[in-house]
């Protein structure tokens, strides 16, 4: 299956349709008609992370702040983009002192490094609705490749009138890669907190004018 074919609830307007297929025949009209710049709406979207503690359970948190822009090419989806910034010191675990902790020089130094950033490189198709993008992750001003393996969820317009799309997707980092190497061992062996962690991203975007 194409990139974006998966098509909900709408259907492009027949203009659209119609000037996609001239202009790139063989190209799926549905397909070619969410190419586009989008915004990504922080407030039904979220970016997350998993990460082991104590070496017998997880401890999940999210980052609340949030934004960024996609580009999407139905036409040649190896053409699309993805840029997206993210607010440190909105981390949240549900336990304050834990998210303190996290936003101090041990781990992430919010004051210092308030942003951790994605830009993408590439972006090529998997297989089925599953895509990779990959591209360079910043944090704490270290800067590393990252792939990461989305699925297109679908695409409809809501009741306002926009149109969205959306993406489900997670990858997995050492974060002791990104310099965030704090750690306590424990007594009976193994140490407090993970080296891997996996990420986790769920995007609704909206479609620009």
């Amino acid at each position: 299956m194409a990139l974006f074919s998966r098509r909900n609830h709408t259907a492009a307007p027949a203009a659209d349709v119609a000037q996609s297929a001239v202009a790139t025949p063989g190209v799926d009209p549905a397909l070619a008609a969410l190419t586009g710049d989008y915004v990504i709406d922080p407030s039904h979207s979220s970016i997350g992370f998993t990460v082991r503690h104590a070496m017998v359970t997880n401890v999940r948190g999210s980052f609340a702040e949030h934004e960024g822009t996609l580009h999407l090419d139905g036409r040649d989806p190896a053409r699309s983009t993805a840029s997206i910034d993210v607010k440190i010191a909105s981390v949240s675990t549900g336990i304050a002192d834990r998210d303190a902790h996290l936003r101090s020089g041990d781990f992430f130094d919010a004051e210092a490094f308030p942003l951790m950033t994605f830009r993408s490189t590439s972006a090529a198709h998997v297989g089925g609705d599953t895509y990779r993008i990959s591209g360079d992750l910043t944090i704490k001003d270290v800067t590393r490749p990252l792939s990461i393996d989305l699925e297109f969820a679908g695409s409809a317009t809501d009741v306002y009138g926009n149109e969205r799309v959306g993406f489900e997707g997670s990858a997995e980092i050492l974060r002791s890669d990104w310099g965030l190497t704090w750690n306590a061992a424990l007594e009976a062996g193994g140490v407090m907190v993970s080296d891997k962690v996996k990420l986790t991203f769920d995007i609704s975007a909206i479609k620009q004018a």
